[in-house]
């Protein structure tokens, strides 16, 4: 059974597609990387596997069954925006939130479950936080909190929308160190990036630009021409031989919304 299984899907809001002619196969275990900038249709993307948002047209099945049809099996993590938190609402407990779609929400939390959001903490190297006010985190560290909360939720697919916006190098590096992790148990990943080096590491990249530009292994889709249709400027190379791209229209902070204001 594939984790992902997508066939000319349309994605969009209120009928009208902001992309549309998606096709994809992601297996158990795989890891699936959209790029894209602002407006590209990413994030309309995600939200409609996770079952946030409707299809608008073709087939979408998500764990062999419709979006939105087995909540505790996906994690979610939506792009991250500067906390408005007035209660005093720790670290540690955003990070058990992980853990109530298996409890519904009133079952009791077990000692496992705590062993489980401590080692999620730990991955992400934020136990040192556990009892801090969410609010008064910086947001690399808030992302750090949230990360982990997706982590100790065990899922069968994980769903991130840039995640490694706001992480330092460090925090980037313990981001991928843990999705490989996730990826041994069996967990398929879904991850929104603007930075060609974060698709490196997934079995297959797709690439938007209000259309599907490429899709395939990264070695087939990360062509120049794709680089070049889906952000406009290609700068130069790594070191590795893989090309660095700046998306001249990326901005940090936006709200990750792909429809027209």
């Amino acid at each position: 059974m594939s984790a992902l299984d997508a066939r000319d899907l349309a994605v969009g809001y209120d009928g009208r597609p902001v992309v549309a002619d998606v096709s994809l196969d992601l297996a158990p275990g795989g890891m699936l990387a959209v790029l894209g900038t602002n407006g590209s249709g990413k994030s309309t993307l995600v939200k409609t596997i996770v079952g946030l948002l409707p299809p608008v047209g073709g087939s979408l099945h998500v764990l062999g069954g419709p979006p939105g049809a087995a909540p505790r099996r996906v994690a979610y993590l939506g792009q991250v925006q500067a906390s408005g938190f007035a209660l005093p609402i720790r670290a540690r407990d955003v990070v058990m939130m992980g853990r109530f779609a298996e409890r519904r929400l009133r079952g009791r939390i077990t000692r496992d479950d705590r062993a489980l959001v401590d080692t999620s903490m730990e991955r992400m190297g934020a136990s040192h936080l556990a009892d801090e006010p969410l609010g008064d985190l910086s947001g690399g560290q808030r992302q750090r909190v949230h990360i982990a909360q997706a982590l100790a939720w065990r899922a069968d697919l994980i769903v991130l929308d840039e995640p490694t916006s706001g992480l330092d190098v460090a925090g980037r590096e313990l981001l991928l160190a843990a999705l490989v992790q996730e990826r041994a148990r069996g967990a398929a990943v879904v991850m929104c990036t603007h930075d060609i080096r974060d698709a490196a590491a997934a079995d297959r990249a797709l690439l938007l630009a209000g259309r599907v530009v490429a899709e395939g292994p990264p070695a087939q889709a990360l062509t120049r021409d794709a680089l070049m249709e889906t952000f406009g400027l290609v700068l130069g190379e790594l070191p590795d031989g893989g090309q660095l791209v700046m998306d001249p229209v990326h901005r940090h902070g936006h709200d990750g919304h792909d429809h027209p204001h």
